[in-house]
């Protein structure tokens, strides 16, 4: 179905009406907007990356939504609606390894990378071809893992944004033990036996006595999103981690927070936390932060979960609004 565009105020109220008029809000988040394409971008080594593309008329700026690990794009529709309607032309892909972007395992339910420098390579060839197909402001913004992949992007400058948005970003992972030896364990365990293998059988971590739903969001109906679509196309349904996943994670995680180059990132940053995230490591991303040059932080409470931009409409309405002021500041309407 197609969205109409409809007057929304500016500050995105809590209780603010949808962004696309339609006749139900779950019509927003599960369907293809008319005007976007879904297609694939073929990197460098030809592995096919799907991509989903939204573009505006007359744009005031481009923006690349990188998603996290086992996301798929469909569970950002609603998303991709604020920011369109905002005027942003927007463009996401799948990560290599999970939701239409094939398998790096041998079982299509486990998210496997060798090295998170496949992760690398892909983002830094996708965003010079995406940035060659377009003018005008280029933002960036991450979620999790992708938030992950955008400061690593920014420490080796081979993306080059005019902003970047960083959402309950991956900056460390939380483990059932000690983050100082579940990194040395993790890659204990990938050294033996296959590397591919599951690190656990359910739920988004080990050793939670939560739902998988409440660590993610504490709004049910966009929690029930992901499972409409995968039930619609089983291809994209991902479950656990690699162990080899997993210990590239913590190592990632380790080597951030002792790179010199975070204090040199330029890029202006909005960060937005969830102090009560039961995925990732919040205060991680504060100290991390802190490191940065020109970085605004909006944090969360007890209310939000993982998925901030998935979060019940109070929680999900402060953020866009975060988001809103953020891109007015650093990319300032042109009249």
């Amino acid at each position: 179905m197609a969205f109409e565009k409809v007057t929304v105020p500016v500050d995105f109220p809590p209780d603010s009406a949808r962004l696309a008029e339609c006749a139900a809000p779950e019509d927003v988040r599960r369907a293809i907007p008319g005007g976007a394409r879904i297609g694939y971008w073929t990197a460098p080594d030809g592995w096919a990356l799907r991509r989903f593309d939204w573009p505006v008329m007359r744009p005031r700026g481009r923006l690349l939504f990188q998603t996290g690990r086992g996301d798929i794009f469909e569970k950002y529709l609603e998303t991709f609606a604020d920011l369109h309607v905002r005027g942003w032309s927007v463009t996401a892909f799948d990560w290599r390894g999970q939701g239409g972007s094939g398998r790096l395992s041998g079982d299509p339910h486990v998210g496997h990378v060798e090295d998170y420098a496949a992760y690398d390579r892909d983002l830094t060839a996708f965003w010079a071809d995406w940035s060659r197909e377009g003018e005008g402001p280029r933002i960036i913004l991450g979620h999790s893992m992708g938030g992950m992949m955008v400061v690593r992007g920014l420490a080796d400058r081979s993306i080059d944004p005019d902003a970047a948005i960083l959402v309950a970003p991956m900056i460390g992972l939380k483990s059932p033990i000690a983050t100082g030896i579940a990194g040395p364990v993790a890659r204990w365990i990938a050294s033996h036996g296959d590397p591919a293998r599951a690190a656990w059988r359910t739920n988004e971590r080990p050793g939670s006595v939560a739902s998988r739903q409440s660590l993610l969001t504490h709004d049910v109906s966009r929690y029930a999103d992901e499972g409409w679509w995968q039930d619609r196309h089983p291809e994209l349904r991902l479950g656990p981690p690699s162990w080899r996943w997993l210990a590239q994670g913590f190592a990632a995680a380790a080597a951030l927070a002792v790179d010199p180059r975070i204090e040199q990132i330029a890029t202006p940053v909005l960060m937005l936390v969830a102090e009560a995230d039961g995925l990732v490591d919040a205060r991680a991303a504060l100290r991390l932060g802190g490191r940065l040059r020109d970085a605004q932080i909006v944090r969360f409470g007890d209310d939000s979960a993982h998925e901030i931009l998935r979060e019940v409409d109070r929680v999900r309405g402060r953020a866009l609004a975060a988001i809103d002021a953020y891109l007015d500041a650093v990319v300032p309407r042109v009249p």
